[in-house]
């Protein structure tokens, strides 16, 4: 009718989905006192049950460990960013059971593969395969809603809210 009015945008938070299928659990569960004390960033952690991270969301990767390609960063068109690492202490594998399909500055849809991981040798290392994703940069965002005590679904289950 008024041409002239504008229309509402989606009020819609911004999501992420699962990056791995396994239960979330909070960052402060998480059995590593770099991230569990929110030193890192508040997040989430998901204990794996299949081995490719993917993207939670489209993102450019802005962060890769390529001698030990066992974490990378991400940042989300709303500008937030974050740290995902698979594992605990597993930067001392120095990459042995990791495979990167990423490189620094290429941009991802959701969805896509980021690392494949062996739970196999992340166990024979000693180390726990838990993965977490701790938001480094919240980019003015007002809120964040993480969802936790669920079983998740890579790409499908939604695992935290942008406000």
């Amino acid at each position: 009718m008024f041409s002239f009015v504008k229309k509402k945008e989606n009020q819609e938070p911004e999501r992420l989905t699962a990056f791995l299928d396994g239960k979330v659990i909070p960052i402060a569960e998480v059995p590593d006192q770099v991230f569990s004390a929110g030193i890192m960033g508040d997040g989430v952690a998901i204990e794996p049950e299949n081995h490719v991270v993917t993207a939670p969301a489209a993102a450019e990767v802005t962060a890769v460990m390529e001698d030990s390609r066992h974490a990378l960063g991400l940042k989300f068109a709303n500008g937030v960013e974050c740290l995902i690492h698979v594992g605990l202490d597993t930067v001392d594998m120095k990459g042995k059971g990791f495979q990167l399909h990423v490189s620094l500055g290429e941009k991802v849809e959701k969805g896509a593969p980021l690392i494949t991981f062996s739970p196999e040798e992340i166990k024979k290392a000693g180390h726990m395969a838990l993965t977490i994703l701790a938001v480094t940069d919240e980019a003015g965002v007002k809120k964040i809603h993480f969802h936790t005590g669920i079983h998740a679904t890579a790409g499908e289950t939604v695992i935290a809210d942008f406000e």
